[in-house]
């Protein structure tokens, strides 16, 4: 088993993981993920208990249960970058000896939850309603450090997209996890969830600034490959999706649709939408 040197995997003096601040027995062996940290509290207020929090820069995490369910409620802040922060340390502190500095010989398949906000691509989506991401198309440059394995479908897909868009670069998609899909998602609509790197421009919104792919969303919403259409912009599943099929983890991403980018609608009630959303979760995960 290779040694795991004390710059490549770097912890506290207490022994937890660097950016997390949580040791092993902080973690449950199903997660829920949200970008907000003030939208950890949002999850755990209906929990029975919470045994554990810890605040550390955006990753604030409580543990505790939820009828009898031990659960771990983690914030991942904004973006891929996060996400791979926070996927890789979760990983660490199931499948690595953090005394011995090597992989366990067992490995450890934690279950993964995000529960976010998103807009739609497509203008039959209503506001305030949910969408399961049957797959992540990764707009940002994460994967291109990592050897990603992509089925035939996912490779032509992102290919086509790229043409389509014209992109300098070949984006990624990867499929969610078939298991947490069904056990979570059976009666929610299902579609591609386009990944983007950032809020404005990279979602086709110009405010004060030019940008590069004029009319992108309407462009977006009449993609489709065999007749798998994009559903939603937001910015962090198919980093999750692409870590999680590195790393050996089931992982979904719930979105509740906050905005329509065809209609140009926003949501009067998304703060109910996101509770509808949380309460599913925690009664079906």
């Amino acid at each position: 088993m290779p040694y795991i040197p004390e710059s490549e995997l770097i912890l506290n003096k207490d022994g937890s993981v660097y950016h997390l601040n949580l040791k092993p027995e902080h973690l449950a062996d199903k997660i829920i993920v949200v970008g907000d940290p003030n939208r950890v509290h949002k999850v755990t207020q209906y929990f029975d208990n919470v045994d554990f929090e810890m605040n550390k820069r955006e990753f604030i995490t409580h543990t505790g249960t939820y009828k009898g369910k031990k659960l771990t409620v983690i914030s991942s802040g904004m973006g891929t970058d996060n996400v791979e922060i926070l996927i890789t340390e979760l990983d660490a502190l199931v499948n690595i000896d953090l005394k011995k500095r090597e992989p366990k010989k067992k490995f450890k398949k934690l279950e993964i939850v995000r529960i976010g906000t998103s807009g739609a691509l497509q203008a039959a989506i209503g506001v305030d309603s949910l969408v399961a991401s049957s797959f992540g198309l990764g707009l940002d440059t994460l994967m291109y450090f990592y050897k990603l394995p992509q089925t035939d479908f996912e490779s032509k897909l992102s290919i086509q997209f790229q043409k389509m868009l014209n992109l300098g670069f070949t984006p990624y998609c990867v499929a969610g996890s078939e298991v947490l899909l069904k056990r979570l998602a059976t009666d929610m609509l299902k579609g591609i969830t386009v990944t983007a790197p950032g809020f404005y421009a990279p979602q086709g919104r110009e405010i004060r600034t030019s940008i590069r792919y004029q009319n992108m969303v309407d462009r977006l919403s009449y993609f489709n490959y065999e007749d798998n259409w994009l559903t939603n912009f937001e910015m962090e599943t198919a980093g999750y999706y692409a870590l999680c099929r590195l790393l050996g983890h089931e992982m979904l991403s719930l979105n509740a649709i906050i905005a329509n980018r065809i209609t140009q609608e926003f949501s009067k009630n998304a703060e109910k939408t996101i509770d509808n959303l949380i309460k599913l979760v925690l009664e079906r995960f």
